[in-house]
């Protein structure tokens, strides 16, 4: 955590969302929320993933307030895991405690993360609410069935993969990129985790967000 880190309690369909949010120093003028889901629960995912925190430090480097929380099941949070359909109504019962007014929201998401935060952002451009910006990140498409993006949401969005990601083949996202004609980029010999590319992840996520101010 930095000093400008706070701790929340939130509410879910399950009972408590724990989760942290981070601030912009006070002289920036936050641009907005974004919320970033974690990877899957039953591996050892949690709002503290290193993926998860590299996103948060890009998003709050642009200017975002920062909201990580942990899944039903995990750390504080109450519940137990659902296999992705209660964990994105807990993404969006999230973003509603904690967006002020109506003010931009970013979403995104790690591995299993990115499955939940692709149904949150189809669930919000479905109700007219569609997300500023999204960031996937290694999308589990091998794993479960990702909802497409919405082609009004595809400029806004950012998919990175690792080439030799051996957790999410780099194929399966491509399939379930290729039939949206959303483009993947990849981050050539990168695995899931991303481990000695964290900077290179960030500089890109923070490419993308500045590419949309």
């Amino acid at each position: 955590m930095n000093a400008h880190t706070q701790s929340l309690t939130l509410q879910g369909e399950a009972g408590a969302i724990e989760a942290l949010l981070d601030r912009p120093g006070a002289s920036q003028p936050a641009r907005g929320l974004a919320v970033i889901a974690h990877p899957h629960p039953l591996f050892g995912g949690a709002m503290s993933n290193k993926v998860v925190q590299t996103l948060a430090r890009a998003f709050v480097q642009c200017g975002w307030r920062a909201l990580r929380f942990n899944f039903r099941g995990v750390g504080a949070s109450a519940g137990t895991h659902d296999e992705g359909r209660g964990e994105a109504r807990d993404m969006l019962a999230v973003i509603s405690q904690a967006r002020e007014g109506g003010e931009a929201l970013a979403v995104a998401g790690f591995s299993f993360g990115a499955f939940v935060a692709a149904q949150a952002a189809a669930s919000l451009a479905q109700a007219g609410d569609e997300p500023a910006a999204l960031v996937l990140v290694g999308t589990a498409a091998s794993r479960f069935a990702v909802p497409p993006v919405p082609q009004s949401l595809h400029e806004k969005t950012l998919v990175l993969h690792g080439e030799a990601d051996d957790t999410v083949p780099l194929a399966a996202v491509l399939d379930w990129a290729r039939p949206q004609s959303l483009p993947v980029t990849v981050i050539p010999g990168g695995g899931h985790f991303f481990h000695g590319q964290l900077p290179l992840l960030k500089g890109l996520a923070t490419r993308h967000l500045r590419s949309l101010a």
